[in-house]
């Protein structure tokens, strides 16, 4: 029996990752020296499982932007938009893939399975796929030789990869297998001449619904690459949910196997024990929950682990996470400034490789081998459960009543948007920004200084109160119809409302990286979630006293703030999300009674929280808008309740965006290049929609005549009565001059677009 890690978290403890992204993007840093700190960080991240005692380490997970992305350069896969070449793509060319140019609009960015992470949509049409670098065998030479680790390459697989492509037909699935096998097989014998012994595929993909003829795609693809190196050895990796074809997966013909025993429901496990495991086949026992922060229980964990061994030999078992470390923060040991009961219950990254270091110490001579460290993680886990903090009586209470809430808006949609017209008089084709304006360096700044306790809470306030009247002083001279405050007082959209309820608790250091070099500290939910004292309110309507135009409150959603947040994993995650809503109820009703009329909940996240299987997706679906309505149904008729979701394939789930019952619907969708668009062709929706019409992920600003042809493809789908015009997101990332100019652009492509499809009398 031996250790195994999936992957590592590229940020660094100190995000040395992020800063030198951004120091290179802004010209700070030379190229040939942004190489030498990404080296430097990379070899860290080595040496940190080598020091702990990981047997088996990943390469080649370290990434310049994401692990997709880098997949896609390897082989040449780069749309003709950006000038490619030949050769593996320069930094200019493989950022502008991320990112965007002035000349070319970024690829498009997507969540990784149903994590927080997002990866960069691979773009195939017409190119020719050729192998332009061998970057697992690079990482592996670089291990070896700076630190005489002989590590594990790691490979996304080609299914998993072509599944997460765009520009093909189901038709040409078939043909893209055939152009991509032998550029895996040239990748896999220039690492068995080598010399390495062992290369990980992570293949996530077969860990979702498959249909047989899959299976048989997947079949081919590994018979040929096993015959392509017959002297390496391939783990083949699954993650994030159990494999629903069991028997046909462990018959593929590799010589490892790794399952997730944590996010399975059991299931993986069973089909263990019924169906046995393959004698001549390594089995990964994804032990350790690679997605949440709470150290394990080792006990139950070992348990587990002497059952799998009862159909598994001890010789044939690598124990190791349930997915790569890349979705946990690097350590929990800079923690100090939290309570000790709950600091005492944490594991990130590091202390997830010393879970695993001495289980498989256990595994090997036994529980007595691990028998203080047992009866320490039993006392953590204990201590946490018995806290005050997890027996709110008010909060009991609620959920215990949970039936009689009201879950419902009193008044029809027909009704609501006839109160709603009447009130505000909105002209054709509204315009509006998501919520968030940039937060420059000069407010990340006061923040801080606040918090050290260099500025008081009054000087902080009127600090806020000048970059309100700042934007509110923009966004009229602009010309925009609806406004928003701007959000200069949140860190984060998630952060910001745990910092204000009971039940959050928030890290110093606990950074992840969600996409590029964002990186977000997710705040941890650890006790009953209650509401205080109103959130938002103060800012709102101090907006709203500026300007005759309407002012949106700006709330996140209890879907999203539970998707975006470390749970706590001793009550089911529905119970949780509807705290999280009966408290953000009492602050929408807090925003209407102070005279707010727009309310805007938003839930990038809805969709990121469905089930990888298919057949769950209802049960998630169902309670994830219950939770949405229970937070907006209380308000009257006039009140206009919008929110903001994230690009997602809105035909699979518009029957719940439907139910969720939003006067007004915003969708991220610029990226996708307005494909999202084609949706409306086979699906009606009968209320407020606005398709984001610019990218604000990308520094690039979109023209007039692009924002343009954006409305008029919407607009034959949509009628112009329910079409409104925004960015695709929160503008938060963005820089003042770009900012004004793509909003400017924005609303004089709207102006063009009521002369030209107003009603005429």
């Amino acid at each position: 029996m031996r250790s195994g890690n999936l992957g590592y978290p590229r940020i660094g403890k100190d995000r040395e990752w992020k800063k030198a992204l951004e120091s290179y993007w802004a010209g700070k840093l030379g190229e040939q020296d942004f190489h030498t700190e990404l080296k430097a960080i990379r070899l860290r991240n080595l040496k940190a499982q080598q020091e702990r005692g990981i047997d088996v380490i990943p390469v080649g997970d370290f990434t310049y932007y994401d692990h997709v992305l880098d997949t896609a350069a390897m082989f040449g896969l780069v749309p003709e938009r950006f000038h490619y070449e030949g050769g593996y793509p320069n930094l200019t060319v493989y950022y502008a893939m991320a990112r965007g140019s002035r000349e070319a609009t970024a690829c498009e960015m997507t969540k990784w399975f149903n994590t927080n992470y997002h990866y960069i949509v691979p773009e195939l049409g017409e190119i020719e796929p050729k192998l332009t670098r061998n970057r697992p065998l690079d990482a592996f030479r670089e291990a070896k030789s700076e630190l005489g680790i002989e590590g594990r390459p790691v490979l996304v697989g080609l299914y998993t990869f072509l599944k997460l492509s765009k520009g093909y037909t189901p038709e040409q699935l078939a043909p893209w297998i055939d152009r991509l096998l032998p550029l895996y097989g040239q990748v896999l014998r220039e690492l068995e001449a080598e010399g390495v012994p062992w290369v990980q595929i992570d293949e996530p993909i077969l860990a979702t619904t498959l249909a047989a003829e899959d299976l048989t795609h997947v079949a081919r693809i590994y018979e040929r690459l096993t015959k392509e190196a017959p002297g390496i050895k391939l783990q083949l990796q699954t993650y994030f949910e159990a494999v629903d074809h069991y028997e046909a997966v462990v018959s593929l013909p590799v010589h490892g196997i790794g399952l997730d025993f944590v996010h399975d429901g059991g299931r993986n496990l069973q089909a263990v024990s019924k169906h046995g495991f393959p004698e001549d086949k390594v089995l990964g026992v994804g032990l350790i929950d690679g997605r949440g922060i709470w150290k394990a229980e080792l006990q139950s964990k070992l348990d587990l682990l002497q059952t799998i061994g009862e159909a598994v030999s001890a010789d044939r078992i690598l124990v190791q996470p349930s997915n790569s470390l890349l979705h946990v923060p690097v350590s929990a040991a800079q923690e100090s400034g939290l309570e000790p009961t709950l600091r005492e219950a944490l594991a990130f990254a590091e202390e997830k490789l010393e879970e695993l270091v001495l289980l498989t110490k256990a595994g090997q001579s036994g529980a007595g081998a691990i028998a203080s460290e047992l009866a320490v993680s039993k006392r953590s886990r204990e201590a946490l459960q018995q806290s005050p903090s997890r027996a709110r009586k008010h909060v009991g209470q609620r959920i215990a009543d949970l039936a009689s809430q009201p879950s419902s808006r009193s008044g029809h949609a027909d009704v609501r948007r006839e109160a709603q017209q009447q009130r505000w008089n909105l002209p054709l084709l509204p315009t509006t920004t998501i919520g968030s304006f940039p937060q420059t360096p000069e407010i990340r700044s006061a923040r801080l200084k606040w918090r050290k306790g260099e500025w008081s809470d009054s000087q902080y306030e009127a600090f806020i109160k000048e970059q309100i009247k700042l934007w509110i002083d923009v966004q009229s001279e602009l010309g925009l119809d609806v406004f928003v405050h701007g959000e200069f007082e949140r860190n984060d959209m998630v952060e910001f409302f745990g910092e204000k309820l009971d039940g959050f608790a928030f890290t110093a250091n606990g950074w992840v990286q969600s996409y590029g070099s964002r990186c977000v500290k997710p705040p941890i939910i650890y006790g009953d979630v209650e509401f205080t004292s109103p959130m938002t309110v103060a800012e709102t309507v101090y907006a709203q006293s500026l300007t005759e135009a309407p002012v949106k409150g700006m709330l996140t959603g209890p879907i999203t703030i539970l998707n975006w947040s470390f749970v706590r994993d001793d009550k089911p995650r529905e119970e949780v999300a509807y705290q999280i809503a009966l408290s953000l109820r009492d602050e929408v009703e807090a925003l209407e009674a102070a005279g707010i009329g727009m309310i805007q909940v938003d839930e990038p996240a809805m969709r990121e929280g469905l089930p990888l299987k298919r057949e769950q997706w209802s049960h998630y679906l169902d309670w994830a808008v219950r939770a949405f309505r229970l937070s907006t149904s209380t308000v009257k008729d006039e009140t206009q309740i919008h929110t903001h979701m994230c690009y997602c394939e809105f035909h699979d789930i518009i029957d719940s965006i439907r139910a969720m019952d939003a006067d007004v619907i915003s969708i991220e969708t610029s990226r996708s290049h307005g494909e999202l668009i084609g949706s409306f062709e086979e699906h009606t929706y009968d209320k407020g929609i606005g398709l984001g019409v610019y990218d604000i992920h990308s520094p690039r600003v979109s023209t007039v005549e692009e924002i343009g042809s954006m409305i008029d493809r919407a607009l034959r789908v949509l009628s112009p009565e329910q079409f409104w015009i925004n960015p695709d997101c929160g503008l938060k990332t963005r820089k003042y001059e770009e900012t004004v100019a793509s909003l400017r652009n924005m609303v004089l492509a709207t102006e063009q677009a009521r002369e030209k499809y107003a009603v005429k009398p």
